[in-house]
């Protein structure tokens, strides 16, 4: 249980983490790409709710750890148009062991507009780089 507390740094199921995003032109289906409309595009809302768990852990970690992103599923069920507030929720859920598991949710200021779960990984900083930078050597 101590090894357990010391390794993800007082982190547990329960804690939540609201932010606050406003739609942008740049953040539309059809400038990145990812369709033809004008409303808020699918991998920027799941880059949203990556940034909302990521920002919530990073509060409890140490200085030599960090969080990387291993899943997102993510169910965008309705559209929201420029100039719109979106408000992202995250609340961890599961600790195993390294892993962190968050169900996640989406509203704009009329309807609720995703829902999904979310999984990060505990990690090193400097461990995790060593090996991005030995990838490179090969």
């Amino acid at each position: 249980m101590l090894e357990e507390k010391k390794e993800n740094g007082g982190l547990r199921p329960g804690m939540e983490m609201k932010k606050d995003f406003t739609v942008g032109r740049d953040q539309t289906a059809r400038v990145v790409g990812s369709g033809g409309l004008d409303v808020l595009a699918t991998p920027v809302l799941s880059g949203w709710i990556e940034n909302v768990a990521y920002e919530m852990v990073d509060l409890w970690l140490k200085d030599d750890q960090t969080t990387v992103g291993g899943s997102i599923t993510t169910q965008h069920i309705a559209p929201t148009p420029v100039g719109l507030k979106v408000r992202i929720n995250v609340c961890l859920e599961k600790i195993e062991g390294r892993k962190l598991i968050f169900m996640t949710e989406a509203w704009d200021t009329a309807q609720k507009i995703a829902e999904g779960e979310h999984v990060r990984f505990i990690v090193d900083k400097q461990r995790f780089m060593d090996k991005v930078a030995k990838k490179k050597e090969n």
